[in-house]
């Protein structure tokens, strides 16, 4: 009955709480591949600023229609969008390097949207864009999140060899297909399209911790590619349930519950993975020496 009333009774007694681990569910599927790639492709920063480059664009859509789903998501997107290509133009016409140019341009996007948010709504808006209400998350935001996780799945499904390889070698593949260029873009598309679906749930500057996080966690773990993904997205789902229960029993705010969960799980998994964790490099291979 005890654990009863702990786990399971307030996901069944509350559709708030169910509605929101189906947003972490549906999260957790499209951010565990999409972090994965983002680590083996050293970007982890990248997903950083990327998750606050489409503030901007949420913001004017708050501006246009209020706290409108749509509105807010396509804004988001558009800017997404924009900074991703930005970028990629500042870093081939100049000799400066991509992710540099991320950081100008997801700093400039920041500020942006702070400024367009604050002038134009109250403290209760901003802390909303900024940190999310994933307790909030209502049909819509849910259908919104689902197809996210769906076309991110089924995008990388279709091409997951040459997204492998231009992990590893894209020179390789530009001189082979020489569309590495195609399909860098098409991640990045698919790393916006899950902050977006993200940011709704758990704002843009907590968003891009349910990506990056478990993914990082997953190395000590797994090795295989699709392994790491399974573990991440694994992880990502552990951390919005248990995040979830600490915020419901311990009145904390949800967001932040969830990402610090993620955090102790990295934490843990750096100490103790079964896979070049601190525990398998000095603990047992000094007691195999010995």
């Amino acid at each position: 009955m005890i654990l009863y009333d702990t786990l399971l009774a307030p996901f069944i007694e509350f559709g708030f709480m169910r509605r929101a681990l189906v947003a972490c569910l549906a999260l957790a599927l499209g951010c565990g591949p999409v972090g994965t790639l983002l680590v083996l492709r050293r970007m982890s920063l990248v997903g950083d600023a990327m998750s606050h480059a489409v503030l901007p664009g949420a913001a004017l859509g708050f501006l246009w229609a209020g706290l409108s789903l749509p509105a807010m998501s396509l804004g988001g997107v558009i800017a997404g969008f924009a900074v991703a290509l930005l970028s990629g133009l500042v870093s081939r016409l100049t000799p400066l390097r991509e992710d540099a140019s991320f950081a100008a341009l997801y700093l400039i996007s920041l500020a942006l949207g702070v400024l367009i948010v604050s002038t134009h709504g109250s403290n209760v808006d901003l802390l909303h864009v900024l940190f999310g209400t994933i307790l909030a998350v209502d049909d819509a935001a849910l259908f919104l999140v689902a197809g996210i996780a769906t076309v991110t799945l089924f995008t990388i499904a279709a091409i997951y060899r040459p997204l492998v390889v231009e992990c590893f070698d894209p020179g390789f593949l530009r001189a082979v297909e020489g569309r590495g260029g195609l399909y860098h873009t098409i991640f990045l598309s698919l790393v916006v399209l899950n902050l977006v679906g993200g940011f709704q749930a758990l704002g843009t500057l907590m968003a891009v911790g349910l990506v990056m996080l478990p993914a990082a966690a997953a190395r000590f773990w797994a090795r295989e590619i699709w392994s790491l993904s399974l573990v991440s997205a694994a992880i990502a789902f552990l951390s919005g349930f248990v995040g979830l229960l600490v915020s419901y029993h311990a009145s904390l705010p949800s967001g932040p519950a969830i990402i610090l969960t993620a955090g102790i799980c990295y934490v843990v998994s750096v100490v103790v993975g079964t896979r070049e964790s601190v525990r398998m490099r000095y603990l047992v291979s000094a007691h195999l020496e010995a």
